[in-house]
């Protein structure tokens, strides 16, 4: 019995041998059909992958399946060997939403705030020189309203024509942390037609202004748009909604005046149209000397300074033709109580005393805007004290930027909707 299942065991052996040859043969069969490379099979070989596409793209914010994302949020995200990006935001109903791609093409912007407690998927397509698109997708929702929101409003009103040293005025109505100033600025751009550098200047924790590197020019129009609609702004605080404003710059009117000639020249785009006496401050309340700019007309006026200066020097009278200068109360202003010591004497408490011809000739002339250099006063005017962004030099009013200044970042998205509102300095006379 032994025997038969030795003589069953051997030819089962044989045909493991003669399949093993077999096999040997068939692989030193394929391996002749291959390239070469590894034993991959051939390009022309049927059931091959397609090769991946050559680029690729990544979204880092906001992450897939993240909530309760703020609705500011723009897309964030990275691209390889692209040589054409394009980004897609759709909400849950599959509708679009406008936007713009950064210029260095890393991020995309919506046009306004997301909606609140709303799904969105972000969509960033690359596409290489092969012509294969990668994508990237992230779906994400958005925060629910939040109880604390800041207003943002801007000083000046949809199609106001300015002078060409106006800044551009935006308050909020809560202090924005200086951890937050930066990301604030981000938000706020400014078009002007022709193109002027300019940059953004903290005045303080509630407000910033902006303004060219010189004078605007002549008739410009400019545009400045606050993205603020969702956007985190500190202590819990986001913005309420977004701000647009568009604006004109009038001719360039350019008020001198020197307290050695006691003239003040009036100059037009360039050329001088006027020449006028003024009397100046007295030694006891001298004008201010530096660059100031036209913050309020106002035809009829009462400067009554009884609060300020008490019952003894204080005083109350009717003013014609009064633009205001500076928050402290300095005005150009009719005076024709002092006109026959305009051009000769000063005796003013600080104001810019014209006569009462001059005064109206003036107020039909200028606008709010219109810059003003006084020279040669014992005092000098104090930044902060009005509108004296003009006062600093260029390097001065960058320090007070929360970006580095960049020369080539001076255009943006046009900006046409109605501003938020509007603030007006407050009244402080003196005469």
């Amino acid at each position: 019995m032994r025997a038969s299942q030795d003589r069953l065991i051997r030819p089962r052996g044989r045909r493991r041998v003669l399949a093993a040859g077999l096999l040997a043969v068939a692989l030193a069969f394929t391996a002749a059909c291959t390239n070469g490379d590894g034993g991959k099979p051939s390009s022309w070989q049927g059931g091959a992958e397609s090769p991946a596409p050559k680029a690729s793209a990544t979204i880092a914010e906001p992450a897939a399946d993240a909530k309760d994302v703020p609705a500011s949020t723009g897309i964030t995200f990275s691209t390889k060997d692209a040589q054409k990006t394009t980004v897609e935001l759709k909400d849950a109903a599959g509708k679009a939403v406008e936007g713009t791609l950064a210029a260095d093409g890393k991020s995309w912007l919506p046009s306004g705030a997301l909606e609140y407690g709303t799904s969105y998927t972000a969509t960033v397509t690359a596409t290489g020189d092969d012509g294969r698109p990668a994508t990237a997708t992230s779906a994400f929702t958005t925060m629910a309203k939040p109880d604390k929101q800041i207003r943002v409003s801007s000083f000046l009103g949809d199609n106001q024509q300015v002078g060409v040293g106006m800044p551009l005025i935006v308050t909020f109505d809560h202090a924005v942390p200086e951890d937050y100033r930066d990301d604030v600025q981000r938000r706020m751009t400014v078009t002007s037609t022709p193109a002027q550098e300019g940059i953004w200047h903290w005045v303080s924790p509630t407000e910033i202004r902006y303004r060219p590197k010189q004078f605007w020019k002549a008739n410009s129009k400019v545009s400045y748009r606050v993205q603020a609609g969702g956007l985190p702004m500190g202590d819990g605080y986001y913005g309420r909604t977004d701000l647009s404003v568009d604006i004109k710059i009038g001719p360039s009117l350019i008020m001198t005046v020197d307290n050695k000639t006691k003239r003040m020249t009036v100059t037009r785009d360039g050329k001088v149209i006027k020449t006028l006496p003024v009397s100046l401050g007295k030694k006891s309340t001298p004008s201010s000397s530096g660059t100031m700019v036209v913050m309020e007309k106002l035809r009829k006026t009462v400067f009554d300074t009884f609060e300020e200066l008490g019952p003894q020097d204080g005083y109350r009278a009717k003013i014609d033709f009064a633009q205001r200068l500076t928050y402290g109360g300095e005005f150009i202003h009719a005076a024709p109580w002092s006109e026959g010591q305009q051009g000769s004497v000063n005796v003013s408490h600080g104001c810019v005393n014209v006569s009462m011809a001059n005064g109206d000739w003036l107020f039909k002339n200028t606008q709010v805007g219109d810059p003003i250099t006084v020279k040669g006063t014992e005092t000098k005017i104090k930044n902060g004290n009005g509108w004296t962004d003009w006062n600093m030099s260029w390097d001065e009013y960058v320090k007070d930027s929360a970006l580095p200044y960049d020369p080539d970042a001076s255009a943006s998205p046009d900006a046409s909707a109605s501003p938020d509102g509007a603030t007006t300095p407050s009244p402080t006379p003196t005469a």
